[in-house]
């Protein structure tokens, strides 16, 4: 499978170094150059430095080649024009990332109906939405009113102290746990650790409050 990245960030960057960990062709687009440079240093990926919304940049891009577009900038604007240039090169799926909810709307109106919001932007998840989209779709739980979410463990509150005295609550459950490599489904005595990553099965409206419980 050919992917092609608008954007080199965190989520643009750990997108591509999980699609080429997997085996897949990955090109990534993006514009600033210590990007670039830390990209093209570190991913066995073609890397361009460029505009995204530029045609002559997707075309370097051989984005007619890609099976997949993903607009993973932290700018709405530059993803929505960027997925509407991208669709007359007739993608088979083409997903954006869309920091604002106010904006969501725009992209589907356009004909963008993978649209990824702040908190479903972890690459895990985008990389599942590319190579498993049914198991994407699981995520997303109880008529949109749960979702279960990937966390790196940070915030010294909770570093240290056992699942029991964290989870479950009204608002969440740890669902997983991913320590040195493995997964294990948690024990009530296990402790979190800095670097830990645990899955989280959280209410819509507790998102914002229990991703910062645990990265601080």
């Amino acid at each position: 499978m050919y992917v092609v990245i608008m954007g080199g960030g965190r989520v643009g960057f750990n997108l591509a170094s999980s699609l080429i960990a997997g085996g897949h062709d990955v090109t990534l687009i993006e514009n600033q150059k210590n990007l670039c440079d830390k990209a093209a240093s570190e991913l066995d990926a073609l890397v361009i430095c460029g505009n995204g919304t530029d045609k002559k940049t997707l075309e370097e891009a051989n984005i007619s080649d890609a099976d997949v577009f993903v607009a993973a900038t932290g700018h709405d604007e530059a993803n929505l024009l960027s997925c509407i240039l991208v669709k007359e090169y007739n993608i088979k799926k083409i997903i954006a990332r869309v920091s604002n909810p106010d904006h969501e709307e725009a992209f589907k109106k356009v004909g963008i109906d993978n649209v990824i919001s702040p908190e479903l932007t972890a690459a895990s998840y985008l990389e599942k939405l590319i190579i498993r989209p049914k198991i994407a779709d699981l995520i997303i739980i109880g008529k949109g009113n749960a979702e279960l979410l990937e966390i790196k463990v940070e915030n010294r509150n909770v570093l240290g102290k056992q699942i029991r005295d964290i989870s479950p609550t009204d608002d969440f459950i740890i669902a997983a746990l991913y320590k040195n490599g493995e997964i294990t489904i948690p024990k009530k005595e296990d402790i979190l650790n800095r670097g830990d990553r645990i899955s989280v099965l959280v209410k819509i409206n507790a998102i914002k409050k229990t991703t910062q419980l645990f990265t601080g």
